[in-house]
């Protein structure tokens, strides 16, 4: 614990900060909070949540097309936001000359930052103070990154470092601070958890309905009930977001209905489907053609256009995958649109013979009650559940995998038999030997790959597949196929702050996104 002086000499740095961005900027003289601050912004219902590398400029002038009320920038790391200059001109473009994201066609906006250390914090909220509405902290991120860097669900239990976090900022900082939180296992948690983040000065609460471990294919259903359980709590104090379960248009009014919040918050739903917020369903080139014309305004680095190609074409590439190999192949931009054109060509075509032939999609579903869509037009993710399998299944599977060149030998010398002969046309006998009997082998769940999955791959993928996959879902969890340009680390003596980054070729769609459904698609938010 820090003594009293270090304190005071923290808090007068913070304050003398805080003096020096106001008198270089113009802010409301009075704060705006709580629903004060809400309707000064729109009263947004529909919200593109923060989503690493995904929640960019471009995507989100997309999505302010197709009636996204209120969008969130990626989420930032604090510390390198506040200390490094090349992280900032990296993450925000243009901020050094006074351009806040993509100017006043870009709000309203709410810039995300991860943190653990309010000063830090403090430092890199009042940089982008001046270009956007509020700032916000993520306490929901839960993947492995957020669990080395200390940040996001993984300071659920730290409720006086939370606390600290919040009311620095709501003291210090000029606009209001929001939040995004997860679920704890018990509502009664959730709900205390809940209030101590209103306590301690959030102006706005986002809750994503998942715990911290349900994440990748253990994602499951988003908790709408402990949802309302929190709205109930503190939704009379502060508006209260939902954000889970958000597949398609008609879940957005049935979340607020049964929640009671005042808005809704789509990370991957939105990923899949940019236009989510409307009613409708346009074919997927239509989006990605909007999209690539919008990267050729907006600069936008090719990782980020190439991941959401991937995710808005998902559906179509299962069948065309040599589209599919060329987008993850691709280099420029270029590149991106002559694959997209070639789709359209070829989902244009798709359109008409299924028209010719007379097939209809009106009233199909699956077996979960969800429409059956022709792959063409945008449509939510699902992703498949890991197989159950008994511990005994396991680790015969296991050992199976560890020793095939073993068992390969054993199956080919059982299947030798006794030798035969034959005579050929010239009379002459010949030996044979009986054809080996082959190995049945684990087939990568890509597909149409045929190639093995490896026994410890999460996603029962072959390394290729797997990399492909993990890079369209902007979910880097398989450690024996792991992507290490996907997860740079800092220098060693700065370990606990680690970035995210994506610079090199690939192939996956997607983060990606921090905070995507899943079961219902996992929303890629933190």
């Amino acid at each position: 614990m820090p003594s009293a002086k270090v304190m005071e000499e923290v808090e007068q740095r913070n304050i003398a900060l805080a003096a020096k961005c106001r008198a270089e900027h113009i802010f409301p003289a009075e704060k705006l909070t709580s629903f004060d601050f809400y309707k000064s912004i729109g009263s947004p219902k529909y919200v593109v949540a923060p989503m690493v590398d995904q929640s960019e400029l471009a995507w989100r002038i997309l999505s302010r097309r197709y009636n996204a009320d209120l969008c969130y920038t990626p989420m930032f790391n604090a510390k390198l936001f506040a200390k490094e200059e090349k992280y900032r001109d990296e993450h925000w473009a243009g901020l050094k000359d006074g351009l806040g994201g993509g100017g006043p066609n870009d709000r309203p906006l709410i810039v995300q930052f991860c943190a653990n250390d309010p000063e830090y914090l403090l430092q890199a909220a009042l940089m982008v103070a001046p270009y956007c509405d509020a700032v916000d902290i993520n306490l929901g991120c839960p993947q492995h990154i957020a669990r080395r860097g200390h940040y996001g669900s993984f300071l659920m239990e730290d409720w006086p470092l939370i606390s600290s976090l919040i009311s620095t900022l709501h003291k210090h900082l000029p606009i209001p601070v929001t939040a995004k939180i997860r679920v704890f296992p018990e509502a009664e948690k959730t709900v205390a958890y809940a209030k101590m983040v209103v306590d301690a000065g959030a102006q706005i609460l986002v809750v994503h309905g998942r715990l911290r471990e349900m994440k990748g294919h253990l994602t499951g259903v988003a908790d709408w009930e402990k949802i309302k359980l929190v709205r109930e709590a503190v939704g009379h104090r502060v508006p209260v977001i939902a954000n889970g379960n958000i597949l398609y248009h008609e879940d957005v009014a049935n979340c607020m209905e049964k929640t009671g919040c005042v808005g809704v918050m789509s990370a991957e739903g939105n990923l899949y489907n940019p236009a989510i917020f409307t009613p409708e369903l346009p074919q997927s080139w239509k989006l990605a053609e909007e999209y690539l014309a919008i990267c050729d305004e907006h600069d936008t680095k090719l990782a980020y256009t190439r991941g959401h190609l991937f995710k808005i074409f998902r559906p179509s590439l299962v069948i065309h995958t040599d589209l599919r190999t060329e987008l993850g192949m691709a280099t420029t931009r270029e590149e991106l649109w002559a694959i997209a054109r070639t789709l359209k060509e070829r989902l244009i075509q798709d359109a008409e013979t299924s028209r010719m032939e007379g097939e209809s999609f009106e009233g199909r579903v699956d077996e979960q009650g969800f429409p059956i869509l022709p792959h063409w037009l945008a449509q939510p993710y699902f992703r498949q559940p890991m197989p159950e399998q008994s511990k005994k299944e396991a680790g015969e599977e296991d050992t199976a995998a560890t020793t095939t060149s073993g068992a390969k030998r054993t199956a080919d010398e059982a299947a030798q038999g006794e030798e035969g002969t034959i005579t050929t046309p010239s009379g002459k006998v010949k030996k044979i030997k009986p054809k080996k009997t082959k190995v049945q082998a684990n087939l990568c769940q890509s597909g149409q790959c045929l190639n093995t999955f490896s026994a410890k791959c999460v996603h029962q993928r072959c390394k290729g597949c797997c990399r492909i996959h993990q890079r369209e879902t902007s979910i880097f969890d398989c450690e024996p196929h792991q992507i290490r340009s996907m997860m740079q680390e800092q220098p060693k003596g700065d370990s606990q702050e680690i970035t995210a980054t994506v610079d090199a070729p690939v192939a996956i769609e997607a983060l990606v996104p921090v905070d995507a459904p899943i079961t219902a698609a996992e929303e890629k938010s933190a």
